[in-house]
């Protein structure tokens, strides 16, 4: 049998160990420098062949998600929201809300974090190796009155779908006519008990019913979200207001 490395890398990618494949090479002059036993250095390659397959898995589901933005809870300043204290958001931090397909409703005025929070979450979830897809309300709609004949749209709601956690932003901000509401529903109707899912809404659950023309509907899908859900009101000015950023130094601006 003729050995070499290059031999060795050949194996190690037809058994589909590709990316221990491009290091061995490097692991084998650190266990000749470090005189590894056999069992250290099979423990390196193993590890290394693992750690970087938790890699790319997060690296595709971060893809997949479509977040609009990557910033997680550390930049969450939980004093802006006096309705959640730092006690409740490391609860959800733990994510034993999603092993238990729990909903999370966050409603409020625009600008006051909702998004912002569901993404932090969105991203823990994808490092906690979970399945995650974001989507506006904007998107979401059209996505389901074209599933039946474009492509695109079907692989998209298939994720969302197949999704551990559905993050649904900006819900009900515009009115739906009857064939949406009813799109609306059994996508809910199909993630129910299977699939945790964050909303997002400035539109308080009473006027739900008016925006999706029908109330019989309303209360179809209100029954399914808040069956097992968390409710989260946040309030105060927007952020985007309070912290915005300015072309122009104020003392320079005149008249």
């Amino acid at each position: 049998m003729t050995l070499s490395v290059q031999n060795l890398q050949t194996q190690l990618k037809q058994l589909r160990l590709v990316e221990t494949s491009e290091v061995i090479p490097k692991l084998l002059r650190e266990a000749e420098t470090s005189s590894w036993t056999y069992m250290e250095f099979l423990t390196a390659v193993l590890s290394y062949e693992e750690q970087r397959r938790e890699e790319k898995l997060i690296e595709r589901h971060l893809k997949w998600a479509q977040l609009p933005f990557q910033k997680g809870l550390d930049t969450f300043d939980v004093n802006e929201l006096p309705s959640l204290s730092m006690k409740q958001l490391n609860q959800l931090k733990e994510m034993t809300w999603l092993d238990e397909n729990y909903n999370l409703i966050f409603l409020g005025p625009s600008g006051v974090g909702k998004t912002h929070l569901s993404v932090a979450l969105g991203l823990e979830a994808i490092y906690n190796k979970q399945r995650v897809a974001f989507v506006t309300m904007g998107e979401l709609i059209p996505l389901l009155k074209t599933e039946t004949y474009i492509k695109k749209s079907q692989m998209r709601l298939k994720r969302i779908r197949e999704a551990d956690l559905v993050i649904m932003d900006d819900l009900m901000y515009m009115a739906m006519d009857q064939h949406e509401a009813n799109l609306l529903f059994h996508l809910i109707n199909h993630l129910y008990e299977k699939t945790s899912i964050i909303l997002t809404s400035n539109k308080g659950p009473e006027e739900w019913g008016r925006l999706l023309g029908d109330q019989g509907i309303a209360m179809a899908i209100l029954d399914r979200l808040l069956h097992r859900s968390e409710v989260i009101q946040f309030q105060g000015e927007s952020h985007r207001l309070k912290y915005r950023e300015t072309l122009f130094d104020s003392k320079t601006v005149q008249n």
